[in-house]
């Protein structure tokens, strides 16, 4: 993705910069934006890392796991790793390219600015995470009902 438009075209698609006032700051973060390349079956980042980074899926697959239990599958235009930059915590997942992958970097620094220049950002990112503890609620109370269904066969 080495032509500015169609980055900037791409980053408009994904969810944090969805429905933001249209002014520079885009354009500007889309020039600054750092590329990388994952192969298959690499490990982007380990639950326990210090996180300082968000990454947005350009190409491939990403499966975000805690060790064999896989939380999601991740395709482009989906973002990740923004917990641990906002929490300044440890990471709480690892992610993991299941195919080359090709990811657009940010820092911590460039997405606090990202914020100030557009708020709306943040509550596109607060709807992605409301998104997000909505489905692993449902995952993890199926999974609850499941495993006192097995319990109760078992008596």
């Amino acid at each position: 993705m080495t032509d500015l438009e169609t980055r900037l075209r791409f980053l408009q698609e994904v969810a944090i910069f969805q429905e933001i006032e249209q002014n520079d700051f885009l354009p500007e973060l889309a020039k600054t934006l750092e590329e990388v390349v994952f192969p298959a079956n690499q490990t982007i980042f380990t639950k326990g890392d210090e996180g300082q980074l968000l990454y947005i899926l350009v190409s491939g697959k990403v499966k975000v796991h805690l060790d064999d239990f896989t939380l999601a599958f991740l395709e482009p235009g989906a973002y990740f790793g923004e917990m641990a930059l906002f929490e300044s915590r440890p990471r709480s997942a690892s992610a993991t390219a299941v195919e080359e992958s090709k990811c657009l970097v940010l820092t911590g620094e460039q997405v606090y600015q990202a914020i100030k220049e557009s708020p709306n950002i943040a509550l596109n990112l607060i709807r992605v995470l409301a998104q997000r503890v909505r489905k692993f609620n449902r995952l993890f109370g199926a999974s609850e009902e499941l495993f006192y269904l097995k319990l109760k066969k078992q008596t």
